[in-house]
């Protein structure tokens, strides 16, 4: 059984000494870890990478960044409500448990850094990467690590890509650069599992995985500290870390709820196709009136938005509280969203059909998925080979390109290719549709 008294950890990534505190600090350690991520180039380069739909465009739409904050805004909620409910049933719960009060913050900061590690393009982008590997140019690289580092090359995963920008030791940003607090860290291990063993759709915490075999001893020291449920020794798996419900429940609401308002902004879904869907979310017997007295379809659909976030805030909360045995016992086989009682479930699983038929495959969607393939797997067939061998003047100049807090001083084959999908991974959209024309001779590159 995982205990709430470890769990609840400000150790720092990097300085691994128990923060002792001030009363006198303007912000407790966790909310230093939000602020230390809102400020981070990574997360600032989330502002043009694609959440769903193609990027830049005249009609605003969500993009990584914008649904970062959207889903820490939400995971805040979450935190606190589950905070507020434990204190009602236990006065002196602030005093056994000095950071209790703090899981908003915990899970807010989480939220902000769980798409961190997505590549350009949106999940394409992971495929793209893995299919270099898998049936491109990359398997000749086969032979050349061991068969959980080809594991991990031939299922990139931007959950464990997360884990790394967080706690890698990138050349010249000093050692854990990010230093953020192993609460934090272990909230968006959505899958605490080495790749081999990240391919059981049975089980929650084993879909995919959360980090790579670089990174396994850093997370192994993360999850000891805060008695996380180990597995497997070999390969490493562990149940999730409790915040991560949370976390994943935000990022849940979100993009179910928000997508639809982008496709109402596209003309992808009409008016009335939104209000069905959303309506029996809201969970007001005076919302009709209310949507009557809005003359805007926009206006109408912000608050059909927002009562339905609400909605599903109280909802989750309210399920994380009841199952928190079977949560802390590591035997909760299913995300919160998952779990909310009828008719909710119902309209979750109404607005995900219509998601995929006609907002997942509307061709502009599909369009810079295809793109993401071909401009990713041209990137990688240039830098990789040019890294690994540098055998020509034209390799030296692709890797003059490559920033040099990516590459590494490691020689083996794993370390390598690891340092250019560093680089490729955190480029955005725009940035790596430029590289590719221009390394391509597609497109010639301005001066200045």
């Amino acid at each position: 059984m995982m205990k709430w008294e470890m769990l609840l950890s400000a150790k720092r990534w990097g300085s691994e000494e128990k923060y002792q505190g001030n009363t006198t600090d303007a912000r407790s350690e966790f909310q230093r870890d939000y602020d230390r991520l809102i400020f981070s180039s990574p997360f600032r380069r989330l502002q043009n990478k694609t959440q769903v739909f193609p990027l830049p465009g005249s009609i605003f739409v969500h993009n990584r960044l914008t649904h970062s904050l959207e889903v820490a805004s939400v995971g805040r909620s979450l935190g606190r409500i589950f905070y507020n409910k434990l204190r009602e049933n236990n006065p002196s719960l602030d005093r056994r448990l000095p950071l209790i009060s703090e899981i908003g913050n915990i899970v807010a900061a989480g939220c902000l850094a769980h798409d961190l590690g997505n590549p350009a393009f949106g999940h394409s982008g992971e495929a793209a990467i893995s299919y270099y590997f898998n049936k491109s140019e990359g398997k000749v690289y086969r032979d050349q690590v061991t068969g959980a580092q080809w594991s991990d090359l031939t299922h990139f995963e931007g959950n464990a890509n997360a884990f790394r920008i967080l706690t890698h030791p990138y050349a010249g940003k000093g050692y854990g650069s990010f230093a953020l607090t192993y609460s934090t860290l272990a909230s968006i291990a959505k899958y605490p599992c080495a790749s081999q063993a990240g391919h059981d759709k049975k089980l929650l915490h084993r879909k995919k995985y959360g980090f790579f075999q670089s990174e396994q001893a850093g997370f192994e020291r993360v999850a000891t500290e805060l008695g996380m449920k180990k597995v497997t020794d070999d390969p490493l798996s562990y149940k999730r870390h409790p915040l991560v419900y949370l976390v994943e429940a935000a990022d849940d609401i979100c993009y179910n709820i928000i997508d639809l308002e982008d496709a109402h902004r596209l003309k992808i879904l009409s008016y009335q196709e939104v209000e069905e869907l959303l309506l029996p979310l809201c969970g007001d017997a005076k919302i009709k009136s209310r949507l009557a007295d809005i003359d805007d379809d926009d206006a109408r659909i912000s608050l059909l938005r927002a009562r339905s976030i609400n909605t599903l805030i109280q909802l989750c909360s309210v399920l994380f509280f009841n199952e928190q045995e079977a949560i802390l016992a590591g035997e909760m086989n299913r995300s919160l969203i998952d779990g909310i009682d009828e008719p909710y479930q119902a309209a979750m699983k109404k607005i995900a059909e219509v998601s995929v038929k006609k907002i997942y495959n509307y061709s502009s969607v599909v369009q810079i998925e295809i793109a993401g393939y071909k401009v990713m797997g041209g990137i990688l067939e240039e830098f990789v080979p040019a890294y690994l061998n540098n055998e020509s003047k034209y390799h030296e100049k692709l890797i003059a390109l490559i920033p040099k807090q990516f590459l590494t001083k490691n020689t083996d084959t794993y370390s390598k290719i690891q340092s250019v999908l560093d680089f490729v991974s955190g480029m955005t959209d725009l940035y790596a549709v430029e590289l590719f024309r221009k390394i391509k001779g597609i497109s010639f590159p301005s001066i200045g």
